[in-house]
């Protein structure tokens, strides 16, 4: 199967390299040409060529750019495919996606995807094998998705080891708001308050421990990038940073006035995490 992966960065360039290890020829299009040589140089993809020419030959497409691009670029991409060829797009967001592909005539081409993995890193560099495996895959809009479609996207996502779920694109958005782009965000602001506060920087690498690299891990992400996922999630991230903003003035506000216990009960009620994502593991377990 020839499967033509638009975007080579660390999302687009994994999913290349998953697909060439299973043994499909992968063809790459990107609009770096910095990006374009080092996908061949790191034997990411087979070939890199224009978007059209990828489109013309490719069985399956995946559209792997920043989701502010992706709700331009989608349908023009789908007025160029054949009826037997299918689209699928990785966008952390969904809704807006969706929406501009309603009432498109090849719209049961296109499958609406988001594989939950990553890393800080970003670039056909940072691409590596495994990235999904065992890693979830959300779906959304597939009552409206042709079964055909639908089934030769999973062939690829079953092959990277992914699980795949199905949910409403606004869902979709509203949860990630919360699970994944207030992380970001709470990452990017914790670098901020920890760089105004501490202006000598050899310090910070002095005394940083495993906890602060892992909760600041986030902030060394692609701003251009999760600036446009915030950009098109703003409405649900907005809401879901209005409560963690009273949270942290909760906190705030118990330290101000010394007291200890409401202190180990407000933890205590936040230790509830490890009970929500125990459910998760065993979900995983069964699902698998």
């Amino acid at each position: 199967m020839n499967i033509g992966i638009i975007g080579l960065g660390l999302i687009g360039g994994s999913i290349a390299k998953e697909c060439r290890k299973a043994g499909h020829r992968v063809i790459g299009a990107d609009a770096s040409e910095k990006h374009k040589d080092q996908a061949i140089d790191f034997e990411v993809v087979d070939e890199v060529m224009s978007v059209e020419e990828l489109i013309a030959i490719s069985d399956v497409i995946g559209l792997c750019i920043p989701v502010d691009l992706i709700a331009d670029k989608l349908p023009l991409v789908l007025d160029m495919i054949k009826w037997n060829q299918v689209v699928f797009d990785v966008g952390s967001t969904k809704r807006a996606i969706c929406k501009a592909v309603n009432g498109h005539e090849k719209r049961g081409r296109f499958v609406a995807a988001h594989p939950l993995a990553g890393t800080e890193y970003s670039g056909p560099t940072a691409a590596i094998f495994d990235l999904y495996r065992g890693k979830k895959n959300i779906i959304c809009e597939e009552d409206i998705t042709d079964d055909d479609a639908l089934r030769k996207a999973l062939e690829i996502f079953n092959l990277m080891g992914m699980q795949s779920l199905f949910m409403k694109a606004q869902d979709h958005d509203k949860h990630m708001a919360y699970v994944s782009h207030l992380s970001h965000i709470s990452a990017f602001t914790l670098s901020l308050t920890v760089l105004d506060i501490e202006e000598d920087e050899k310090q910070i690498f002095n005394l940083a421990s495993t906890g602060f690299e892992s909760t600041v891990r986030l902030a060394k992400s692609n701003p251009k990038t999760w600036s446009s996922i915030f950009d098109k999630n703003s409405e649900y991230l907005s809401t879901a940073l209005g409560s963690y903003i009273e949270h942290l003035s909760e906190f705030k506000r118990i330290l101000d006035e010394g007291d200890k216990e409401k202190s180990i009960a407000l933890m205590e009620r936040a230790n509830e995490i490890k009970r929500v994502l125990n459910g998760m593991s065993l979900n995983a377990i069964k699902l698998s």
